[in-house]
């Protein structure tokens, strides 16, 4: 039986999923971090927030986590598209992330792109 291969989840923010972004792509494995805003039982669909954005996530395979509405939530999942363009993350785990520094946590995503840019071009040098 052959499985379908799960990429890593690229670190992203909130912010930086809109309908020309390159993160917003069909199945594209993601790691985002928000406040929880809403979550429902009967869907187990939840809502995460950061700034002005928001992003639902279907936490139907996570039974072992707790949600409480204004803590922070890291999900890691595959992001899944509608035809209108609305997009729902669908998580494979999730975790309380209370206490972090949101605006580090920024700064870090950005720093490790440009590590990871920085070490491409050395790689390609070398070839």
């Amino acid at each position: 039986m052959a499985y379908a291969q799960i990429g890593s989840a690229s670190p992203i923010n909130l912010q930086e999923l809109y309908p020309s972004s390159p993160f917003f792509k069909q199945a594209l494995s993601l790691r985002v971090t928000g406040m929880l805003k809403g979550y429902s039982v009967e869907t187990a669909i939840c809502v995460i927030e950061d700034g002005t954005t928001s992003l639902k996530i279907n936490t139907q395979h996570l039974r072992h986590l707790s949600f409480r509405v204004g803590s922070i939530y890291q999900f890691i999942g595959e992001l899944h598209i509608d035809p209108n363009n609305q997009a729902i993350l669908q998580a494979r785990t999730g975790r309380n992330v209370d206490g972090i520094d949101m605006s580090l946590y920024r700064k870090t995503i950005q720093l490790l792109r440009q590590f990871l840019e920085a070490d491409d071009n050395n790689r390609n040098m070398i070839e």
